[in-house]
């Protein structure tokens, strides 16, 4: 019986799948986009994972809800629609209410508030907040969310802006700051993420399909 070389023993991945093939759900229809994020891990959920010691606290929020929003959220998403202008407009990045898909796992999920695909294919995101205080840097789960979403998305980099304000009154105009991918930063994301996922009861699929015989060669 004649051998067969190792060497045609190769996985056989899926074929990779733009972020358009990726959509699950449009928060313009709030409710199917609650359902949907509710079945696996979003950005808000990874800005919460600082630790191996933080899951087991997201995962009991994630059981029974927790924080739903006061003054300052709503001040957030009033304003969103108009910071969304400002992005557009000085960096051509258009909003988006769209929930994706990682590639790796269906169960990881973004909505970024930005989104664009620039000429040479390069995706570019944006993420918008709302602050009461002037920021030094960014804050450290608002990049957690930045790199999860970079993540699910395959983009390469965010504009994260901000807009402060007093009393709910806008301080001068937006300010703004790109963040470059961080894949190490992204691998200890994904590694507390399915690990959440377990606490849930939930345990991660495995990325890679079953080894094939080619019979192409």
């Amino acid at each position: 019986m004649e051998q067969v070389p190792l060497s045609l023993f190769v996985s056989d991945p899926a074929p990779r799948l733009s972020h358009r093939e990726r959509i699950v759900a449009d928060s313009g229809d709030r409710v199917a986009w609650l359902r949907a994020r509710a079945q696996g891990i979003t950005a808000t959920d990874v800005a919460k994972l600082s630790s191996a010691a933080s899951i087991q606290t997201a995962a009991w929020e994630k059981f029974h809800g927790s924080f739903s929003g006061n003054s300052y959220t709503q001040h957030g998403r009033e304003r969103e629609p108009v910071i969304a202008e400002w992005v557009l407009r000085e960096h051509g990045i258009d909003a988006s209410s769209l929930l994706f898909h990682a590639e790796a796992d269906r169960r990881h999920l973004a909505t970024p508030d930005g989104l664009v695909e620039r000429a040479d294919g390069r995706l570019e995101l944006a993420e918008i907040k709302t602050t009461s205080k002037p920021w030094r840097s960014i804050p450290r789960a608002y990049l957690r969310q930045v790199w999860w979403q970079q993540y699910v998305l395959g983009a390469e980099r965010t504009l994260v802006v901000w807009e402060q304000h007093e009393g709910f009154r806008p301080v001068g105009d937006p300010e703004c700051r790109w963040v470059d991918r961080d894949d190490s930063q992204i691998e200890l994301l994904v590694h507390l993420a399915d690990s959440l996922l377990a606490a849930l009861g939930r345990p991660p699929r495995p990325a890679r399909g079953p080894m094939v015989l080619r019979t192409d060669v």
